[in-house]
């Protein structure tokens, strides 16, 4: 008969009869898609001192096993099935406060970022990223590093001596993450109702966050802020 999956995750991180007595570092891996977490485990597993110990495709399957595995490092994206990977970073950072958080996502580096490390995690790095870059950026989240691309950490500096006067017409930078993951859902096509049920939220609420959204990014009227959303969603080639 075959095992419930949960004993079979278990297994992940029990070492083979006769193995090297050191333990591995333990990993969990947070996306919605199987095909990528797939690849990851297949690439972390090769690693002598490192094992993938868990899967998850959501973010209440991610707390449990969280809860359940106890990993050394969570690997996370910003786009999940029930929840945004920011708001994620945030449970797991209170739920198990040593956990080592890191996120590996599609979603551009310079906008997530900063919002990610402010979540409690200890690096982003995007997915098309070389496989031994993803590597540095996990060994580095273990041993309790920062890891950001050159670029991002050039930003970062910038921001830290400049003012933000003078950015774009409609910076998102200025959004807050519930506001920004608002303004996504827009984007990719979801009314205000299917925002509020996906959010588990009012519809009252998801409207005021709609009037907040087109206050902070100078736009006339809810029509102007479709359009917008629906751009950005398309440049940024979500999903």
């Amino acid at each position: 008969m075959k095992r419930p999956l949960s004993h079979r995750i278990r297994d992940r991180a029990t070492p083979a009869r006769g193995a090297s007595s050191e333990r591995k570092r333990t990993i969990l891996l947070v996306d919605d898609h199987p095909i990528v977490r797939e690849g990851l485990a297949d690439m972390i597993n090769r690693q002598k001192n490192l094992v993938v110990c868990g899967e998850a495709g959501s973010g209440y399957e991610a707390s449990e096993m969280v809860r359940r595995l106890k990993p050394d490092l969570a690997v996370i994206d910003v786009t999940l099935k029930d929840v945004s990977g920011i708001e994620l970073l945030k449970t797991l950072k209170l739920q198990a406060p040593h956990l080592a958080l890191l996120v590996l996502s599609m979603h551009e580096e310079s906008l997530y970022a900063q919002r990610a490390l402010r979540a409690g995690a200890l690096g982003y790095i995007m997915k098309q990223e070389a496989s031994e870059n993803i590597l540095k950026a996990i060994y580095a989240a273990l041993n309790g590093e920062i890891y950001l691309s050159d670029p991002m950490k050039e930003k970062l500096l910038h921001h830290l001596v400049e003012s933000s006067a003078g950015d774009n017409l409609y910076s998102l930078d200025r959004l807050s993450d519930r506001e920004l993951e608002v303004f996504e859902l827009i984007g990719d096509g979801f009314g205000t109702r299917e925002i509020a049920e996906k959010l588990h939220l009012s519809v009252k609420t998801i409207e005021s966050y709609r009037e907040s959204l087109k206050l902070k990014l100078q736009l006339k009227d809810s029509t102007e802020l479709v359009r917008q959303a629906i751009q950005w969603a398309r440049s940024e080639n979500h999903r």
